[in-house]
This record gives structure tokens, C-alpha cells and sequence, in this order.
């Protein structure tokens, strides 16, 4: 078989076959005042009244010879930010995400990229503003202990969820409603487990309980909508985008120093662990911390210091670029409260 007898070959393609798209999402992530912040633009509000979004535009092959350059182009054009860390995240494509099931607009399937950055200030753009990604994920939030919630409405409606029969079209799940609720969420004494955000958004949107599930299943967000609004609502599927990506980086920044690429070129140990304790979400031991990045080889002194208003002047350190060298897998090993 020739090339192009295989290429003309291989498609089997119904003449019925809606027409797809490719679409590239930047969720960019930045630490700003010691938070963990997203780049966001305003759209025109979808079908649920959502209006944030991450930037995002169409993939073009005649103008952009590769993903990447595509989804930088349309990030300057949309905001002025160049970034420069940035890694692949996922594919999103399931019917219900952008439109109707009788809709014959273009399917748009959705690759989605983490991009993390340096941020001096939050007025250095065109277009687009920073937010907290906590506003989108509250319940991620432990930097002052358990948040208020958890108990006080999700753990409880989710319990009333797993108790109700399966609603038509539910999915078949290989572990129980209320064992994925103790998991995910750490109900009836269970452990906390920093890097399950999308699990946790996964579970809340299977349950009816965020406004983007009122987009393919409706009856069941109807049914399920007492209760305060769980974060802010974004357009299409930007927010499980999102908490793809802070997954990804949670997990990431222990064993890839990755965390750096948030950091200006010189900073104090106190700022790193800020930072940390900001992307993690729980606090963290402030000299258990100093020893394991002290320890790990990660950071070395400026030989500078920086003078704090009313304080002693603390250590200037710099990223040890050698460590990448030195060990194959060389992050920020902690654990949220025991660091």
C-alpha cells in the first residue's frame, strides 16, 4: 500500500459527522502577594451566566506550525503576556462542554496547557486580569485550617447526592458514591490529599453542585441547586481546565523545581515557603522547611540580604541550577503541616 493510498483509506467518516475543532487553553498560573493567581479574560456570559475564561483561541496549521506557538500567539494577542515555563496538560472533548447535543457548530475539542510565570505586578497587561484560583476552588483553600465549607455545605450535599438512586445517564463508577466523597474530600476522618483538586471538581460536577454541570445534565443540577454558588463559574470547561492544571503543578513542584519559574532570581527563604504554602494550600513548618530546601541542595546564598521594615535583614538565595544534574528528580519534597 502506498502513502496516499493509505491516507485516502484510513478515514471513516459518516457524511453525518458534525466538523471538530481544535482549540488551545493557556491556564496561567502566578504567585502574587503570596497568592496563587490565574490569568483570566472576560467573555461575552455563556448559557450558565459564566464570563471568565482562560485565554484560548483556535488552532490555525496555515499560521501556527505547532501548538505551542499557537497557543502563545493568541496569549500575546488576547493579553500582551509572553510566559515561559509551559507544559501540556490534557485534551478535553466531550459532548456538552460547549454546546447542545442539536447543535451543528463545529465541535471544539480543547488541549489544555499550564504555563507558570513571574509576576512583578498584576497592571502590567493588555487585556485580561489576575485572580485567585482560590475564588474558583474555595474548598482548596487551607492555609487557615479546614475551610468553613467543607462542612458547613459540601460534605453535606454531597452526602444527600450519594444516597439518591443514579439519575438516567449516570455514569458507572468502579467505586462507591461515598467512598470517592471520604476520598476526595476527606469526610468522616479521612486524609486530605492536596493534588486531588480535579477529583474533587469532577465529583461536585457529577453531582449537580457547580453551575457548569447545568450545561449536559440540567435535570440533575436543577434537582441539586439549594446551597450556595461552589466558586466562581467559568465559560465551557475552563474550570476543570484549571483544576487540571493545579493538580499537574501541586504534584509537580516535589520532585521538578518548577516552583523557581514562580520566583523572582533572588528571594528569602521565607518568600519560597509563602509561595509553596500558596500553590499547596496548607501552612507549612517554617524550619522544617528552611532544612529540607537548605538540605535537598536546591537554593545557595546571594552572599546579599534583603532589610525588612522592623526586622533583622534575612538571606538572599538563588535557584542551584546544578541540582538538575545532580539527581534525577530534585523538587520541593513536602508534606502540608509536617514540612
Amino acid at each position: 500500500m502506498t502513502k496516499a493510498s493509505a491516507v485516502r483509506r484510513e478515514p471513516h467518516i459518516r457524511k453525518d459527522t458534525p466538523s471538530v475543532e481544535i482549540g488551545l487553553n493557556a491556564a496561567i498560573v502566578s504567585v502574587h502577594n503570596d497568592e496563587p493567581v490565574v490569568l483570566v479574560v472576560r467573555e461575552t456570559a455563556d448559557a450558565v451566566g459564566a464570563a471568565d475564561s482562560l485565554p484560548s483561541g483556535p488552532f490555525a496549521p496555515r499560521e501556527h506550525r505547532t501548538l505551542e506557538i499557537g497557543l502563545r500567539t493568541w496569549v500575546r494577542e488576547q493579553t500582551g503576556l509572553d510566559f515561559g515555563y509551559v507544559e501540556q496538560l490534557y485534551t478535553f472533548g466531550d459532548r456538552g462542554r460547549h454546546a447542545l447535543a442539536e447543535d451543528r457548530e463545529p465541535h471544539v475539542v480543547s488541549i489544555g496547557y499550564l504555563a507558570l510565570t513571574h509576576i512583578e505586578s498584576t497592571d502590567d497587561l493588555q487585556r485580561g486580569t489576575w485572580h485567585s484560583w482560590y475564588q474558583y476552588f474555595p474548598w482548596e483553600d487551607w492555609r487557615r485550617g479546614r475551610p468553613e465549607i467543607l462542612d458547613r455545605d459540601i460534605i453535606p450535599r454531597l452526602k444527600s447526592w450519594a444516597e439518591m438512586p443514579p439519575m438516567r445517564n449516570s455514569p458507572n463508577r468502579p467505586v462507591e458514591r461515598i467512598d470517592r466523597l471520604r476520598m476526595c474530600f476527606a469526610a468522616d476522618g479521612g486524609a486530605w490529599d492536596e493534588e486531588k483538586v480535579l477529583d474533587r471538581y469532577e465529583l461536585l460536577y457529577e453531582a449537580g453542585l457547580v453551575a457548569e454541570a447545568r450545561r449536559d445534565r440540567p435535570e440533575l443540577a436543577i434537582a441539586n441547586s439549594d446551597g450556595e454558588q461552589l466558586g466562581t463559574a467559568m465559560i465551557y470547561d475552563h474550570r476543570r481546565i484549571l483544576a487540571t492544571a493545579i493538580s499537574r503543578v501541586r504534584a509537580k513542584i516535589k520532585y521538578r523545581p518548577v516552583i523557581f519559574e514562580l520566583m523572582p532570581a533572588e528571594f528569602t527563604l521565607f518568600e519560597l515557603q509563602k509561595t509553596v504554602e500558596a500553590i499547596l494550600g496548607p501552612h507549612l513548618h517554617k524550619q522544617n522547611f528552611r532544612r529540607l530546601v537548605e538540605s535537598a541542595g536546591l537554593v545557595e546564598p546571594t552572599g546579599q540580604v534583603k532589610t525588612r521594615t522592623g526586622g533583622r535583614p534575612a538571606k538572599l538565595f538563588r535557584f542551584r541550577r546544578e541540582v538538575l544534574l545532580e539527581r534525577p528528580a530534585p523538587g520541593v519534597r513536602v508534606k502540608p503541616g509536617r514540612a
